[in-house]
């Protein structure tokens, strides 16, 4: 089953699920800021997004992103920032077989449809 990872309040990530639902495409809605996504998680989010860096999948503009000095971070640092602070997690992130988009515009997620 695809997976939509959602925040209910981003208008792009209900953009995004409109967008599937129009065509009728279900998918597994992941509240990732309710719960956490694991190391594992993240690391299967990376390789469907054909990326090494983790920047390709955070908010960089996000306050937290700063404060925390993610710039100079390696690897390691982002995806463990990403597993204790999910808020930094790009979004949505459409995710169907063995390929992820993130949905920015969120027309992206068609490209999987």
């Amino acid at each position: 089953m695809p997976e939509l990872y959602f925040n209910p309040a981003c208008s792009k990530c209900r953009s995004a699920l409109a967008l599937l639902d129009e065509r009728g495409v279900q998918a597994d809605v992941v509240h990732y800021l309710d719960v956490a996504p694991t190391r594992d998680d993240l690391e299967r989010l990376l390789r469907l997004l054909g990326a090494e860096d983790p920047r390709v999948m955070m908010r960089t503009g996000e306050t937290l992103y700063a404060e925390l000095e993610l710039d100079s971070a390696d690897r390691d640092g982002l995806l463990d920032a990403l597993r204790s602070h999910p808020v930094l997690l790009e979004r949505p992130i459409f995710v169907r077989g063995d390929k992820a988009v993130i949905g920015r515009p969120p027309e992206r997620v068609l490209e999987l449809v």
